[in-house]
């Protein structure tokens, strides 16, 4: 069930992350994209540990 939360966080947030970048450019999408999937990995199993865990 962790993974699960980590999956959906690290997909919802690197999505952001992407369309954000890429009003700018295409390297842009690239760099936020990676830095939001780490964020929403982090973000998703934290989320599970603190609620569910």
């Amino acid at each position: 069930m962790r993974t699960l939360f980590a999956l959906m966080g690290t997909t919802a947030v690197g999505w952001f992350g992407w369309w954000l970048g890429a009003l700018w450019a295409l390297p842009a999408a690239v760099i936020l994209g990676a830095v939001g999937s780490g964020v929403g990995l982090y973000w998703g199993r934290r989320l599970f540990d603190e609620w569910l865990g």
